[in-house]
């Protein structure tokens, strides 16, 4: 059983966690790219792009100049810890895109790692998958799921992996 330090620190870490996901949204849409890599560990790995928050801000930069305003609305939020200073998570969004003379709605779920350094919660990671980008005069399905370059290919629904045993009548393929 644990201590009621040990549940109370759950508890906060919990709290701080799911507050990550706005803050995130709230940077980006405000352009506030000092808070918005500022949710992220002082050494995140951008992989090819290099280590720590100006590499990320040096990437982020130019894609969030490629629209003009924008509104990410936090949809739901799943944790789980995998140890003291460690998580993962799943969140789910709507982001709605000015991109010149359309208005580019996107389905969002985040895959997202979180470590505490220091006492304070960020993401270590954060990789989006979605399930369309399109114009809000279009139909998703009008222009195949990506109505918008930006977007990339759509991830969702077949990087579930119980989605594709769903429709082969739980055979997998």
């Amino acid at each position: 059983m644990k201590s009621p330090e040990e549940r109370l620190d759950r508890i906060e870490s919990q709290l701080a966690v799911q507050q990550l996901p706005i803050r995130y949204a709230l940077a980006v849409d405000a352009r506030d790219l000092d808070a918005w890599v500022g949710c992220f560990t002082p050494e995140v790995d951008m992989g090819r792009h290099g280590n720590g928050r100006e590499a990320l801000r040096a990437y982020i930069e130019p894609l969030v100049r490629g629209f003009c305003r924008s509104v990410h609305q936090i949809c739901g939020h799943r944790v789980e810890f995998t140890g003291r200073d460690t998580a993962t998570g799943a969140v789910y969004c709507r982001a709605e895109h000015e991109v010149g003379e359309r208005w580019i709605v996107m389905a969002i779920r985040y895959l997202d790692d979180y470590a505490r350094v220091d006492g304070e919660w960020y993401f270590s990671r954060r990789r989006e998958q979605h399930w369309y980008a399109a114009d809000v005069t279009e139909r998703p399905q009008q222009v195949g799921f990506q109505g918008w370059e930006g977007a990339g290919e759509p991830a969702l629904p077949a990087a579930f992996p119980s989605w594709s045993a769903f429709w082969n009548d739980g055979k997998e393929t």
